[in-house]
């Protein structure tokens, strides 16, 4: 009787033991600095495309809001992804950097070919590589 006593007490220890040992507060992400009211970059917006022969010159808006994101932009970043018309339906694909506009311009041109889709999207970049979040997605079809 003894021995079922000691049994049964090592193993409450063992598993108080080890549900301290498994137990967190959930999974770290990557360290952040810390955010100060408005220290940011606003997203561009109104995202455009307009396609001159086998050339796309996609043109957007940013605006600096006092109380939200005060930081101007120094430049922004064209990101781009395509794919084939054969490709599957919802398959992921992978934006690629495609160039950099500095301000004051807002415009991009780079050359496409037939038989392909097109996604496009921005971001703006500040001080210290400060980053905006994405633009909204364009697609675009050249059949």
């Amino acid at each position: 009787m003894e021995n079922k006593r000691i049994i049964f007490f090592a193993l409450m220890v063992l598993s108080g033991i080890a549900l301290l040992a498994f137990s967190g507060c959930g999974k770290k992400g990557p360290p952040l600095p810390p955010e100060i009211k408005g220290q940011k970059i606003a997203a561009p917006f109104d995202l455009k495309y307009k396609v001159v022969d086998n050339e796309i010159t996609l043109s957007w808006n940013h605006k600096i809001d006092a109380e939200t994101a005060f930081v101007k932009p120094d430049s922004f970043e064209v990101f781009m992804a395509k794919k084939t018309f054969e490709a599957c339906e919802g398959c992921p694909f992978e934006f690629k950097p495609a160039g950099t506009v500095f301000m004051p311009f807002m415009e991009f041109a780079t050359g496409i070919q037939k038989g392909f889709k097109y996604y496009f999207r921005v971001q703006a970049i500040g001080d210290d590589g400060m980053r905006s979040e994405h633009s909204t997605t364009v697609q675009f079809e050249y059949k």
